[in-house]
């Protein structure tokens, strides 16, 4: 397998776990996110650190928007 298509199975993974771990933080339960993700977060521009804690960016918070909306039209279609 290519580096390639592993870097974009690894996206497409965090893409999938991103609802998760959204809850997860709202929670305050960031010690649950699964390991590794919240570098790769970070990495990807989609968590930012912010006074001690994590948090959505811009980035993240439009990505979270297309992955929660393509889950409920395929709840509804």
């Amino acid at each position: 397998m290519s580096s390639d298509s592993t870097l974009i199975q690894r996206r497409e993974s965090l893409r999938d776990a991103l609802p998760t771990c959204v809850d997860l933080l709202r929670l305050r339960r960031a010690s649950e996110i699964q390991t590794g993700h919240i570098e790769d977060y970070v990495a990807l521009d989609w968590l930012e650190w912010h006074a001690g804690g994590l948090r959505l960016t811009v980035v993240g918070e439009n990505i979270h928007r297309q992955v929660t909306h393509g889950l409920l039209s395929k709840l509804r279609g």
